[in-house]
């Protein structure tokens, strides 16, 4: 609309301050609401009924789960867009509201069109001021030509007032404007924050929420940029400072429209992490969703199966049907083309299926960079008695994230129950990049050195989030002992008590206390039948004429990465494991992934909960 200064004069920002406070309100309320049907209505059902019934009770609370989540991330939105609005309307009414106090006290009359009329004044001429004058609406010129010109004229116009009704009028003219900008650029984005009339909420839904938080970042960088920054070198500590220090409208404005900062933020408490990262996953499975629905109906699956052909005789053997080459293409690229969305079905299916407080997930970390990324915890790690951050091996990609959340699920339960007088959360920690290959990329220490900051930082800031004291258990696993070895290594001060190192093909150091938490408190194992115990001595020791070289290489302590960690050489401690399966009895090396079951299990627990094995 064309803005007139009566209009802004009887703008209340405070009415829409108001308003914005009652979407936050309706956002917080879907929050609890989902978090009690999700953690409460949910998991009570799951833990107390079977059966049919059940199963679409279930469902049902699924989608109202999804409604509320929908509810809360745009209502917030909705929050943020208001409080967006006030304060660029605000801003442009104080404007106005000051160039009108400054043309009182010049004697100047403003019109309601934002023409000043100013008095006679100046320098008298055969007894007589100069004329006074009415000055046009207008604005400050913004090409300095005109800029220059203006002033010009009004150093030599006679009557001084002439100029202070020069800059009174551009000053309202500016004002109005500003606010005809503001109304014009806000009024789109606040229209576009409405659902479907419909109870569900669709992937196409959770896109256009994305679309909706890109417009509303974009439209309030002014009020945003009037909110307290966070600090610049990123630290848990300075992170947390920083968002102690925010009101809970800042709190949830940052939420609103930065959740991929936000949800990244070491150092932040676990539910506003989890919280962030749930809209960022949302918003990630629902645009991967539609890319794999367009990528199926733009290549229908062929027929799959084709009679068998004799090699021998060219001729069809009755009855026997093998799959058609055509068929093995299009599955190998429609797995391709579904990306990462198994691995994100996977963690919505632990929220879906959770069945109670001590085994609640939260979503610490999420993005799809790369190979994907994924932080989960189960249980809350800023009140658990303990926590134990499993980092996971060679070929741990975002699609296999359900293996890993199974690991810290299994752990968690395994440690509450050893330990009932103390709660116990299990992250598993996928912020990194890790090798997918045993032969190519696990012999390069390449990933477990991108690995190392951040899996410090993460640890710190766990450590920074939490309410008073915690045991703190770093687990390693195949090539993620590497990872855990060489962060512990280089950072003194990690805030870690034990470290427990399964599968090892070394960790980056020679000895224990190169760990620098004490070789009593570095636990290792190594099932019998783990084809990691072949794990190479280091590259370029195996040379032709170093006899010694050969021994070593059939020695038990020396391995890809410096000394086997269950080795007496290494100096730290050792527990028992079963010998595992044979390889090849299971895949190739199925022992590889058996130290979340049995005896490795429990003595796992032990070490977690403070005990030893």
């Amino acid at each position: 609309m064309v803005m007139d200064i009566a209009t802004l004069k009887d703008f209340k920002p405070s009415e829409y301050e108001e308003a914005a406070d009652g979407y936050r309100a309706i956002s917080d309320m879907a929050g609890s609401s989902m978090d009690a049907v999700d953690n409460q209505i949910s998991a009570g059902i799951r833990n107390q009924l079977r059966g049919e019934a059940a199963k679409a009770v279930l469902g049902e609370l699924r989608k109202l789960s999804k409604n509320f989540h929908y509810v809360q991330t745009e209502c917030a939105l909705a929050s943020t867009a208001l409080n967006g609005f006030a304060f660029d309307m605000g801003a442009a009414k104080r404007k106005l509201e000051a160039a009108l106090a400054d043309a009182h006290a010049a004697s100047c009359t403003v019109g309601t069109d934002g023409s000043v009329t100013y008095p006679a004044g100046g320098k008298e001429v055969d007894g007589k001021a100069p004329e006074g004058g009415t000055m046009p609406p207008g604005t400050s010129p913004t090409n300095p030509t005109s800029a220059s010109l203006e002033r010009t004229a009004a150093n030599m116009h006679p009557n001084p007032n002439f100029g202070k009704a020069q800059d009174l009028a551009n000053r309202i003219g500016d004002a109005l404007q500003e606010a005809e900008e503001a109304d014009h650029k806000w009024a789109p984005k606040l229209r576009a924050l409405k659902a479907d009339d419909d109870l569900v909420v669709s992937a196409r839904d959770w896109t256009d929420v994305k679309s909706d938080t890109d417009g509303v970042r974009t439209a309030s960088k002014g009020y945003l940029g009037s909110l307290p920054h966070p600090p610049k070198d990123g630290s848990p500590k300075g992170n947390a400072a920083w968002w102690k220090g925010l009101t809970p409208e800042q709190q949830s404005d940052y939420l609103a429209v930065h959740p991929d900062s936000i949800g990244a933020m070491d150092g932040l408490p676990a539910a506003a992490r989890d919280q962030a990262n749930r809209t960022v996953l949302d918003e990630a499975r629902s645009e991967a969703q539609l890319d794999y629905d367009a990528w199926l109906k733009d290549h229908p699956e062929p027929k799959r199966y084709t009679p068998y052909i004799n090699p021998l005789t060219g001729t069809e053997v009755k009855g026997a049907m093998v799959e058609s080459q055509e068929w093995k293409d299009w599955e190998k690229a429609r797995k391709g083309a579904r990306g990462g969305l198994d691995g994100m079905e996977a963690i919505q299916q632990r929220f879906d299926t959770s069945t109670g407080e001590e085994t609640r997930p939260y979503l610490l970390g999420f993005d799809t960079r790369n190979r994907g990324h994924a932080i989960v915890s189960i249980g809350n790690p800023d009140t658990a008695d303990n926590v134990v951050t499993y980092v996971p091996g060679t070929g741990s990609t975002l699609n296999g994230i359900d293996g890993d959340i199974n690991h810290a699920l299994a752990l968690q339960v395994k440690a509450e129950r050893m330990d009932p007088a103390h709660s116990t959360a299990s992250i598993a920690w996928l912020g990194y990049d890790a090798p997918q290959s045993l032969l190519g990329d696990a012999t390069d220490a390449k990933y477990a050195d991108a690995a190392r900051e951040p899996l410090t930082e993460f640890l710190t800031g766990i450590d920074t989030s939490h309410q008073g004291s915690v045991n703190s258990t770093l687990l390693g696993h195949s090539y993620g002992t590497l990872v855990a070895g060489e962060t512990m290594r280089d950072h003194p001060d990690l805030p870690v008590d034990n470290a427990i190192l399964v599968g090892s093909p070394g960790v980056g150091v020679g000895h224990a206390k190169d760990l620098n938490i004490g070789s009593d408190r570095v636990w290792a194992a190594t099932a019998k039948n783990d084809l990691v115990n072949l794990a190479p001595p280091p590259s370029g020791t195996l040379a032709p004429l170093n006899p010694m070289a050969y021994w070593r290489l059939f020695n038990d302590h020396s391995v890809m990465y410096g000394n086997d960690p269950t080795s007496d050489e290494f100096g730290g401690q050792t527990f028992h494991v079963a010998d595992g399966k044979l390889p090849l009895s299971d895949g190739l090396m199925p022992a590889h992934s058996q130290y979340w079951e049995g005896d490795s299990l429990n003595n796992m627990a032990k070490i977690v909960t403070g005990g030893k094995p």
